[in-house]
């Protein structure tokens, strides 16, 4: 299922923010593409996305980046691989950002997209210590919103494409399935001895789980909402 849409008819606001997410990385993406050849691309990549043996030595590998090693907890969610990559992420940032923008406000989304996509990229560091593969995107943060979501909107009805045409769904369907499918994923490639689908399902579980907290501890209330009297 393809979401395209949700109910913003509660919505107060402009989600400024979700529009500079979006428009970063697709800026981000339109460098990447700037790169001369394919092997200039992949050792961009490298440089400057997540690459668990980096944290499992502490150390900045070949080829290095200006800055401590775990700048690239951050760079790496701006970076995505492959028009389709960019196109699937945003769409879904696009879809669901917004409605938890207005319900925290600016900032407080902000911080909590950032900090969804840097427990993304530990959750994926953890169960992959020895990998020397660049794990990159924005999936890990935007999973956080969707969890964030799944709490603060179960009942939102959600446009989808399916196989059966447009069709409207509750939040908590679309996004449970979504989040099943993660760790069935997941689950499917512990079984198998071949190598990784190239997807970073942990990272997308962890995301997820990061913004259901942050749901829970933020309560439902909008940022300077009064109480009802």
């Amino acid at each position: 299922m393809i979401p395209i849409g949700d109910d913003d008819s509660g919505r107060t606001t402009r989600p400024y923010i979700t529009y500079l997410l979006i428009a970063l990385n697709v800026l981000a993406f339109l460098f990447e593409i700037t790169r001369p050849s394919e092997a200039a691309l992949q050792t961009f990549f490298t440089k400057w996305s997540v690459v668990p043996l980096e944290y499992a030595k502490h150390t900045d590998l070949p080829p290095q980046i200006p800055y401590p090693f775990w700048f690239t907890l951050f760079t790496s969610m701006f970076l995505h691989g492959g028009w389709m990559h960019l196109i699937g992420n945003m769409l879904f940032l696009w879809v669901f950002g917004d409605n938890i923008e207005d319900r925290w406000g600016h900032l407080r989304y902000l911080i909590v997209y950032l900090v969804c996509g840097v427990a993304a990229s530990l959750t994926h560091i953890f169960f992959n210590l020895g990998s020397t593969l660049p794990s990159l995107g924005a999936s890990g943060a935007i999973s956080g919103i969707l969890g964030a979501y799944l709490v603060l909107f179960p009942k939102n009805r959600i446009r989808v494409l399916s196989r059966v045409g447009l069709v409207q769904v509750p939040a908590i369907v679309m996004l449970g399935l979504w989040i099943l499918i993660q760790f069935i994923s997941q689950m499917s490639e512990m079984a198998q001895s071949a190598q990784s689908s190239g997807v970073a399902y942990w990272a997308h579980i962890g995301g997820f789980l990061t913004g259901i907290i942050f749901a829970f501890l933020f309560g439902r209330r909008s940022v300077g909402m009064r109480p009802a009297v």
